[in-house]
């Protein structure tokens, strides 16, 4: 038996195109040769976390857009939003590994969202954007930092770091 994924793609104002996608059955499971990971300061609130989590990887598929799959259809034909096409692995650290995790991905040319303690306390993006402008790169209060690249070089990035809870 095969599974039968149908697509839509398209943008506003343009043609929507249906895509088929057929995958054989008992087809092995889908390997990445790549790691998006979020890295979160351990002494943030519950609603900190979610709320950075949300954040840092909202950017990743506008400048990664191989990072996102193709959208969902439920069996009634009702269209979703495509997702990231493979899993976000969030670890916790100390301020101290977050600020050196950020340095590796630094050094290792890797993309990367930010999130400082400042944008808790702005309202809208023009604001956040503002605040992390202001800011040296070496005095950068994170308290979040999203990566995305080759595997080993993600594990290198957050070394020290575990997974959250």
């Amino acid at each position: 038996m095969q599974r039968t994924y149908k697509t839509r793609s398209g943008t506003a104002g343009h043609a929507r195109i249906m895509n088929t996608i057929t995958e054989p059955a008992g087809a092995e499971p889908i390997r990445f040769d790549t790691k998006i990971a979020v890295l979160l300061r351990a002494d943030l609130e519950p609603w900190q976390r979610l709320n950075v989590t949300s954040f840092l990887v909202s950017g990743l598929g506008t400048q990664i857009p191989e990072v996102i799959g193709a959208p969902y259809e439920d069996a009634d034909g009702v269209p979703y939003l495509p997702m990231f096409r493979q899993p976000v692995l969030v670890f916790e650290a100390t301020k101290e590994t977050l600020t050196t995790a950020h340095t590796r991905a630094l050094s290792r040319s890797l993309p990367r969202s930010v999130f400082t303690s400042d944008l808790f306390a702005t309202g809208n993006d023009r604001d956040n954007r503002a605040a992390v402008r202001a800011v040296p790169t070496a005095e950068l209060d994170l308290v979040g930092l999203a990566v995305y690249g080759p595997k080993n070089a993600v594990d290198k990035v957050v070394k020290g770091a575990r997974m959250h809870p």
